[in-house]
């Protein structure tokens, strides 16, 4: 299935794999790739030692293509914008802030730049930095999230965009994939699905709470913070929620959620975990091999992209 996307970054498949912290690291970033999409490993808040070493540890897994997500607001940022560099990865991802500043030494170093943006203000100012392409990125997702649906997003930035546009966020199947298509995009990043992958290094707690879920099974807290988020449902998180409902301050609120992902995706802790998943873990129902999992999707994806062509 060749796209502009698949043209951009050299890949079989015009899908990536989201970048999720303490998630996405080398061994599934590899898989994803090898299976002809685009695997990214998340830089996080992880020192740029930590994540050097994840990039050559992936480069023996794989000779194709993968990125490196940076979260602008990271202490570490600068030092990964290096990084990323000495390392000549393919292409980086961004979010949580503007990579003005960084868009010329990437492009400089044959980076590809894709940043994920909210809206379509945002692209735009992308777009004249000089981005190759955005991720629209709806509400749906897992983690921390903007306000528009992604079925809004997606068609008014590819409307606002002369160059690619990928769809993010509510996307598990090769049905979504063929809508984002039908909005004008070019390529989709998958988040939720890749939870439920042989290769996803999570906590297995972690792997069940994601194919057990059901169509409600998610819940947005801190939207008084400025910083929503968005996780499965637990004891831990419905006690966030009433927390808020109680009035708690901004600054109680951080501490309570310090290190709460960690202890989801490395310890499976249920009681303390902060489980961030999509709302679309309703459909993610079995464990499978990367590889198994886009393949699926795009043989799908193309049967209904067929159906309504005739």
């Amino acid at each position: 299935m060749k796209t502009k996307i698949t043209e951009l970054l050299g890949i079989k498949y015009p899908i990536l794999q989201g970048a999720m912290a303490w998630i996405s690291e080398h061994k599934l970033a590899a898989a994803v790739s090898n299976a002809g999409g685009a695997g990214i490993i998340a830089g996080g808040n992880a020192p740029a030692e930590v994540i050097r070493e994840a990039i050559k540890k992936a480069t023996l897994l794989t000779d194709k293509p993968f990125g490196v997500n940076i979260m602008l607001m990271s202490p570490n940022a600068a030092d990964l914008a290096q990084v990323v560099i000495d390392e000549k990865v393919a292409f980086v991802t961004t979010g949580a802030g503007n990579p003005g500043k960084f868009m010329e030494m990437w492009k400089s170093a044959g980076i590809k730049v894709i940043p994920v943006v909210p809206g379509v203000s945002l692209a735009k100012r992308m777009e004249r930095s000089g981005a190759d392409a955005v991720i629209a990125e709806g509400t749906e997702a897992g983690g921390h999230i903007g306000e528009n649906t992604t079925f809004c997003l997606v068609p008014q930035v590819v409307d606002a965009m002369s160059i690619p546009v990928i769809a993010a966020c509510g996307i598990a199947d090769g049905r979504g994939i063929a809508a984002a298509f039908m909005l004008g995009a070019e390529g989709v990043q998958v988040g939720t699905r890749f939870l439920a992958a042989v290769e996803c290094q999570i906590h297995e707690n972690y792997k069940e709470l994601v194919v057990k879920a059901k169509d409600t099974d998610t819940i947005v807290t801190g939207r008084f913070t400025g910083h929503p988020c968005r996780c499965a449902k637990t004891k831990f998180s419905r006690g966030l929620v009433q927390s808020e409902k109680d009035g708690i301050s901004a600054e109680e609120f951080e501490s309570l959620t310090v290190g709460a992902l960690r202890k989801a995706a490395v310890d499976g802790n249920i009681e303390e975990g902060s489980f961030l998943c999509g709302s679309i873990a309703g459909m993610v129902e079995k464990i499978q091999s990367a590889e198994e999992i886009i393949n699926e999707m795009f043989g799908k994806a193309e049967e209904v992209l067929g159906k309504y062509s005739k």
